[in-house]
């Protein structure tokens, strides 16, 4: 298929730029933080600093990686395997979530930039899902060939069955 490369290389950019983002937005909150001083519930103020770079250094790093396995799967034009493809579905299903906590919080702008993301992730799978063939030419049914073949043999089976 000619689009799945620039997919996932868009979305691999995309995905970059966001933990850039992330980390700078958390860094923003933790100097926020250290120059308000101010404990919320009680909590030291020097643990939620030190929680505030935490999170966006790991949230950061979880995107990061996201974008990089998107660069090796658009560069070597490649499925992804199963890791791969878990990790991108947590990927999508963070930007989901995020999107439904963030339209409350910041607004519906904010929100569809996360939608879409989400959708540039979840198009990636599925321009590298199993039903993707590699030379471009799907099967005649469009229903793909695991679901074509078994199904025309499991009605035979059953026809013979009846017998």
């Amino acid at each position: 298929m000619v689009t799945r490369r620039p997919i996932a290389l868009t979305t691999a950019a995309v995905l970059l730029t966001e933990a850039v983002g992330v980390v700078l937005l958390h860094s923003v909150l933790a100097a926020v933080l250290e120059n308000q001083r101010m404990s919320l519930a009680g909590l030291d103020p020097d643990a939620m600093i030190a929680g505030t770079w935490a999170m966006g250094g790991a949230f950061g790093v979880y995107l990061a990686v996201c974008g990089g396995v998107l660069v090796r799967v658009g560069a070597r034009d490649v499925p992804p395997g199963r890791w791969t493809r878990v990790l991108l579905i947590t990927c999508a299903i963070t930007h989901g979530v995020l999107g439904a906590v963030v339209v409350g919080l910041v607004g519906w702008g904010a929100f569809a930039v996360l939608m879409v993301v989400l959708g540039l992730v979840v198009l990636s799978l599925i321009a590298y899902g199993p039903g993707a063939a590699e030379d471009g030419q799907g099967p005649e049914d469009g229903l793909g060939p695991e679901f074509g073949h078994r199904d025309a043999q499991l009605g035979q089976e059953t026809a013979q069955q009846g017998q």
